[in-house]
């Protein structure tokens, strides 16, 4: 606990307390805690924070009675961090700073893929409820910045990260969901072991939680459960949210019929499941509900289907950022008649998982840094890959190449940051060549010069 926890209350009037990492995050931290009458200073690695307001260029010669740390920041091998442990400084998470000050119910939101899907989605339905809703945390809204607003009569719904979870201490949601796990960020984490201890984190255990979790996922069904736990499933069971006879079921009650959802693939029935499973631990009316899963539109870059090109049916898929999600794109697909794109900066994966399952694509592609990489491996599983310097590159080709009856699915099991600054500008950048706008751009920028 906290050393300065007075009563259970965090007193923070007239503390010195350090954030470290000014992105969205930090800016949000470093409002609230001014709030509150703290005495802010801030540090972030890189120099562009330099001008910042209460800037600290050596924070370690400094001593503080409470450091707030922005997701950002990589706690592995940090000497800053690694130093202040060192001292006994009290540590904690943004999102452990905006989870104290607020109000109302919160629901916590993890997993390694659909956090950002059933977050919105959870967000919409409690929205058609009529309850006072602020939808945060790593989907963009950092929760530190809502916190002052909420109330008794709020609902918090949370989309919380791997990143967020590392150093949190106080976090503690209401409603806990943990959406599947499988292997990520091992180049944050050291290990696939410490990943699953870090997520795991958003689980209490303090008796008063409820636990919504994926009874489909072997990982996620080994978690100690507790009374108030609600499973959901693809499958049927005997108590909980599953799929029965193409309907959507709370235990007896029908909620919707699959023909309503207006997503695409079996991850996003898991999506829309775990969605609902939240709203029923938390009384929502059936009606409303199917209400808000009818008119759902899905962030974008999650297995999107973008139209055609030559006949050739185009799919977004650029937010799968790790093997798992683009398997998971894979079999919502099909194999047959799927040219797939492979690339990006690798996050410390291997790729035989893709390719020892014996897959029949009609052409594989491989670009970006990690594109050897991906071909090599390919080629180990008697794949002829193509591969490409760039997603532009391989986007231009497959605009002139592409033919009817073909599926083009984006699907990099990588991150974007040897190319891009996100896996969104990924996506629109291959959106914009495919469907020749940016062409046009690039035609009226050259007009623009010979005039």
């Amino acid at each position: 606990m906290l050393s300065f926890f007075k009563n259970n209350i965090l007193n923070l009037k007239g503390k010195s307390v350090l954030v470290y990492g000014m992105g969205i995050s930090g800016q949000a931290a470093c409002k609230l805690l001014h709030e509150k009458g703290a005495c802010v200073s801030t540090y972030d690695d890189e120099g562009r924070f330099i001008t910042y307001f209460a800037h600290e260029k050596n924070p370690m010669e400094k001593r503080y009675e409470l450091v707030v740390v922005s997701p950002g920041i990589k706690v592995l091998g940090n000497p800053l961090i690694t130093h202040f442990l060192s001292k006994g400084t009290n540590i904690i998470s943004e999102l452990d700073l905006g989870y104290y000050f607020s109000n109302g119910k919160v629901i916590g939101i993890t997993g390694t893929n659909g956090k950002t899907t059933v977050t919105s989605l959870v967000g919409e339905i409690f929205k058609a409820s009529g309850s006072k809703t602020f939808v945060c945390g790593n989907i963009g809204l950092p929760i530190s910045s809502i916190a002052l607003q909420s109330d008794e009569n709020s609902v918090i719904v949370c989309e919380v990260s791997n990143f967020q979870l590392e150093l949190s201490k106080l976090f503690s949601a209401d409603i806990a969901c943990l959406l599947n796990l499988a292997e990520d960020h091992i180049d944050r984490h050291g290990s696939f072991e410490e990943y699953l201890r870090v997520k795991e984190k958003i689980v209490t255990h303090n008796g008063g939680q409820k636990l919504i979790l994926n009874f489909d996922d072997e990982l996620v069904k080994k978690i100690q459960i507790n009374k108030k736990t609600l499973f959901f499933s693809k499958n049927m069971l005997k108590k909980g949210v599953f799929v029965k006879n193409n309907y959507i079921y709370h235990n007896k009650i029908k909620i919707l019929p699959l023909s309503e959802i207006p997503l695409f693939g079996e991850k996003n029935l898991e999506n829309v499941l775990a969605a609902v499973a939240i709203a029923v631990s938390l009384k929502v009316k059936p009606e409303v509900i199917r209400r808000a899963v009818r008119e759902f539109k899905a962030p974008p870059h999650r297995l999107s289907y973008l139209g055609q090109v030559n006949g050739a049916d185009i799919f977004d898929d650029s937010k799968a950022t790790n093997i798992s999600s683009t398997i998971s794109a894979v079999n919502s697909l099909g194999d047959r008649g799927l040219i797939l794109l492979l690339g990006g900066l690798n996050k410390d994966f291997k790729f035989d998982e893709i390719f020892d399952k014996g897959w029949d694509f009609e052409e594989l592609i491989c670009f970006g840094k990690a594109g050897q990489e991906i071909f090599d491996c390919a080629k180990k599983y008697g794949y002829n890959p193509k591969i490409f310097a760039s997603l532009k590159e391989t986007a231009y080709y497959l605009r002139d190449n592409v033919q009817a009856g073909q599926k083009v699915l984006l699907s990099p099991a990588c991150a974007s940051f040897d190319e891009f600054s996100s896996y969104s500008v990924r996506g629109e950048m291959f959106k914009e060549i495919m469907f020749g706008t940016i062409a046009q751009i690039e035609m009226a920028q050259e007009r623009k010069r010979l005039s």
